[in-house]
């Protein structure tokens, strides 16, 4: 007998359309379902994929008992509540990132997965981006020695974008910087101290009471003697979009172009200091994934070929991640076991941005992690 393929429901038709066609194409997932709020949408989005079941109301969706998972790509501030209401109607959980944008659904969350034995899982793209895939590689097989020290940073300009955006607190959504230092020191954020620096219009900054145009955080690591700077910046701070990580080791160290779209440069100890750097291309890991979706590491769906969503412009197409995340998802589906990033780290990374943007409004003040994401 052929094994069940699962259902995913596709929650947000924004962002959430580039994935529809790796889910109809994967082995193990059906796109069963999409959800969205607006009619229009919902009919077009389903007319173009032929995706047959509809529903506008998230909550009246979670009642079809032929859904296994939801993979949620809602607005920011509803991403806690989607993901409790879906845990307690006993699907698994794919939700983009953050994770929440409180300590309290965070742990709400983890502890639903806890009792329920359901799967949840990040859907960080940066830990499945191919220069993470490269780093994370080269530091497997020793190549990089000792890792001492690593830095990321997430700037973007978003101006224009509608909604709950203006004004947002920039570590409120840091997942982006935080979830490959954290990932490639292998241990979660034990404490961390944040400074604001600079400032942003007073329109914006009245939305959250956040003033600060950056906010630079230094993390320090459970068990480790390891410690990672991130810094995050969303309104008038000048910058070309940028997600990097740079890694340092005590034999080589990768860091990420200052313009998107250059090679990394790969730095090796002990060389003559003109050949110290490298210019390293990251390779594609399409051969990680199965055939059906390699070839969403280099192409997208554009919003049904008519415009290029915003995230692709801005985000570089996140680094092939997509088809890498939905392959995490579905595998530990079907094998059962935790996937990557799991809730409780999933919190710990969302958890780092919320407790640095409070130290950074309390003068940089040391704030620990919750004890349930340590």
């Amino acid at each position: 007998m052929p094994k069940k393929k699962l259902n995913i429901a596709v929650v947000g038709l924004g962002f959430g359309a580039e994935f529809i066609p790796i889910w109809q194409r994967h082995p193990d997932t059906v796109c069963y379902a999409i959800c969205q709020r607006d009619p229009k949408k919902l009919k077009a989005i389903g007319d173009a994929f032929d995706v047959n079941v509809r529903y506008t109301d998230f909550k009246e969706m979670l009642k079809d008992p032929n859904i296994d998972a939801v993979h949620i790509n809602s607005p920011i501030p509803d991403h806690g509540w989607m993901s409790i209401e879906a845990l307690k109607a006993g699907k698994h959980v794919a939700c983009t990132v953050p994770m929440a944008t409180s300590i309290e659904d965070c742990k709400k969350i983890c502890d639903l997965v806890k009792k329920t034995g359901l799967k949840y899982m990040m859907m960080e793209t940066v830990v499945y981006a191919r220069e993470f895939l490269f780093m994370k590689e080269q530091h497997q097989k020793g190549k990089l020695g000792k890792l001492q020290f690593l830095q990321s940073s997430h700037q973007q300009d978003m101006d224009g974008w509608p909604n709950y955006w203006p004004g947002l607190p920039p570590m409120w959504y840091a997942t982006h910087c935080v979830g490959p230092v954290a990932a490639l020191a292998g241990t979660p954020a034990e404490y961390v101290s944040c400074f604001g620096s600079g400032t942003i219009r007073p329109e914006l900054a009245k939305q959250y009471g956040s003033p600060f145009a950056v906010e630079t955080a230094h993390v320090k690591f459970k068990g480790s003697d390891l410690s990672a700077r991130v810094i995050r910046s969303l309104f008038d701070t000048a910058r070309q979009y940028r997600e990097s990580i740079d890694v340092y080791g005590d034999k080589a160290s990768i860091e990420w172009p200052l313009v998107e779209h250059e090679p990394l440069v790969m730095h090796t100890a002990k060389l003559p200091e003109h050949k110290i750097p490298k210019l390293v291309k990251a390779p594609d890991y399409a051969k990680l994934l199965p055939k059906s979706i390699r070839d969403f590491t280099t192409k997208g769906v554009y919003d049904l070929g008519k415009k290029t969503h915003l995230s692709f412009v801005q985000g570089s197409g996140h680094g092939g991640s997509h088809p890498h995340l939905a392959h995490e998802f579905a595998t530990a589906l079907v094998e059962d076991r935790d996937p990557f990033p799991n809730a409780k780290q999933s919190a710990n990374w969302t958890c780092v941005g919320l407790c640095a943007h409070e130290s950074a409004m309390a003068g940089g003040k040391i704030v620990k992690l919750p004890a349930f994401t340590v």
